[in-house]
């Protein structure tokens, strides 16, 4: 089932499947923002709970008993209950009989969209509804379609540029310092990089610029890590990804609990991260 919201500048289209956004159009250019899911990639902006990425083995231990779930975790896979107010699109999601095969936790996840003129803001919260602490991930997924050839657009960030680039696929692999106003995409650094990953992100505004006019901006603050991805074959879409968290990338990772960027909640306690698209 689909919920929608309009205004003057922007069309939004959302569905129960992961609670995600299915159109995004800007309406003074008819264009779509998001991509679909139709070149190499199936997903579209998925919300990574309570996993990004992965473990290392793929598989973690809570209370001496052995768990396991897909990539990115939980969000992604479930049908989230959908709910149409006048000015906002909820959905959520409380813990059940399958997620608690795959997380050993019990929580509320919800999930807020409403548009502010030429804004999308989106908003989360995760609530420990159990009786223990609660150790998770978050991270967002959103891919961007991109209208002209991939090189012909450039990711600016904005404030602190000194931050560390993630060498995941060496040996052995590290973070290493790198200063950057941005990147311009090319497929080089993705055949090289697979992923590239950021820490020490500061930037309160991300802007992916195509030639010298703005196509869409996000305003992310206070996620320490960045990831940017697009399909190896070739593709017309760009992810950029804001984290909390990140997939492990060193056997020697500490356990579930203690994990680089790993938020835990007491009983009661909630998390609400938002971010929003600018168009």
């Amino acid at each position: 089932m689909s919920y929608v919201l309009e205004n003057e500048y922007l069309y939004l289209e959302c569905i129960e499947a992961g609670g995600e956004i299915q159109h995004l159009i800007n309406k003074q250019t008819q264009e779509e923002i998001m991509y679909q899911g139709d070149q190499g990639w199936g997903g579209k902006n998925p919300t990574l709970f309570p996993m990004v990425g992965n473990t290392y083995t793929g598989s973690y231990v809570i209370d001496g008993k052995t768990y396991s779930m897909k990539n990115h975790g939980l969000i992604r896979y479930a049908t989230l209950q959908g709910k149409q107010e006048k000015d906002r699109l909820i959905f959520s999601l409380d813990a059940n009989d399958s997620t608690l095969k795959q997380y050993p936790f019990s929580f509320h996840y919800e999930i807020q969209y409403q548009l502010i003129k030429n804004q999308v803001k989106i908003q989360y919260r995760i609530e420990n509804t159990g009786s223990k602490d609660m150790p998770f991930g978050f991270g967002l997924h959103p891919g961007f379609q991109l209208h002209d050839t991939f090189s012909s657009y450039f990711l600016s960030f904005d404030g602190n540029t000194n931050l560390e680039q993630l060498h995941m696929y060496e040996t052995p692999s590290h973070w290493e310092k790198v200063e950057t106003k941005g990147w311009q995409l090319n497929r080089q650094d993705l055949e090289k990089y697979k992923t590239m990953i950021y820490r020490g992100l500061q930037s309160q505004t991300l802007t992916l610029m195509h030639k010298d006019e703005k196509v869409l901006r996000l305003h992310v603050s206070d996620y320490p890590f960045l990831a940017i991805w697009s399909s190896p074959t070739p593709s017309d879409f760009i992810c950029i990804e804001p984290w909390w968290s990140h997939a492990d990338y060193d056997p020697n990772t500490k356990d579930f609990y203690h994990r680089e960027g790993t938020k835990i909640l007491k009983p009661n306690e909630a998390f609400c991260p938002s971010y929003t698209i600018e168009v």
